[in-house]
C-alpha cells in the first residue's frame, strides 16, 4: 500500500520562530549567534596562546551545553557578475567597455576553475524549561508553552506569552554569557533575528535555490 509523501515540516522539529527564538516541538528553546572567524595562523605565538587560554576559560565557565555549527557553501558570484554586466552596459567609452568585458570573462573563468567556498560560524544556545523545573510536572512547561487543553483561549494565550517571556529571559542570559566569552577571545558576535533565522533554515533545506538563474536586466 502506497504511503503519502511527507512534507519537509514533518522532519523539522521546529514549532515556530518567535522574536528570533526557535521554539522546538518539545517546548525547548534555541538561539543562534553568528560568530566571526580569526586569522589564527597570522597571530604571534603569544597571541595564539592568549586566544587558546581565553577560549578554554570560556568553555570552562559554561554550565550548559552549546553546539557549534559551521556552514560551508560555494560562493555565489552571480550577483557580482550581474552588477558588472550593468556597469558594462552603462559605459560610453569603448576602451572601458572592453576592459570591463575582459574583467567579467576573467572572473567567470577563475570561478569556473576554482572552488571558492565561504564559511559561516554559528553557536546554538539551548534552554529547556523541562530540565530546569525539576520539582514541577515535567510536561507542564511544554504544555504551557505550546498551549494546554484547560482554560479559555485567552487565558491559555496569556499564560503561554508569560511563560515564553520568562523562558526567553533565561535564554538571553545564556546568550549574554556566550557573547561575552567569545568577545574576550577576539571574536565578533551577533545574535540572529527572526528573519535571519528563517532565511538560514530556508537555505539549509532548499539548497537548490542557489542554483536558479539570476535575471540580468
Amino acid at each position: 500500500m502506497a504511503t503519502a509523501s511527507k512534507t519537509t515540516q514533518e522532519f523539522v522539529p521546529i514549532k515556530e520562530i518567535r522574536d528570533g527564538v526557535i521554539v522546538l516541538n518539545d517546548g525547548s528553546l534555541r538561539s543562534l549567534v553568528l560568530a566571526s572567524s580569526l586569522n589564527f595562523a597570522l597571530k604571534s605565538s603569544d597571541e595564539q596562546n592568549s586566544i587558546i587560554f581565553q577560549f578554554q576559560n570560556f568553555l570552562n565557565s559554561l554550565d550548559f551545553s552549546v553546539q557549534i555549527f559551521v556552514q560551508s557553501k560555494r560562493l555565489d558570484i552571480r550577483p557580482y557578475l550581474a552588477l558588472l554586466e550593468g556597469q558594462y552596459k552603462e559605459q560610453t567609452i569603448e576602451l572601458m567597455k572592453i576592459q570591463t568585458r575582459e574583467y567579467i570573462e576573467f572572473i567567470k573563468t577563475f570561478v569556473d576553475n576554482s572552488s571558492i567556498m565561504t564559511k559561516s560560524f554559528f553557536v546554538v544556545i539551548p534552554y529547556s524549561p523541562t530540565t530546569i523545573n525539576k520539582n514541577s510536572n515535567p510536561l507542564s512547561g511544554v504544555k504551557g508553552l505550546l498551549g494546554g487543553k484547560k482554560g479559555t483561549p485567552a487565558q491559555k494565550t496569556a499564560q503561554t506569552n508569560t511563560e515564553f517571556e520568562e523562558y526567553r529571559s533565561q535564554l538571553e542570559q545564556r546568550v549574554g554569557v556566550v557573547e561575552q566569552g567569545l568577545t574576550r577571545c577576539g571574536i565578533r558576535v551577533a545574535e540572529l533575528g527572526t528573519e535571519e533565522v528563517v532565511e538560514l533554515f530556508y537555505k539549509i533545506f532548499n539548497p537548490g535555490d542557489t542554483e536558479k538563474p539570476i535575471q540580468i536586466n
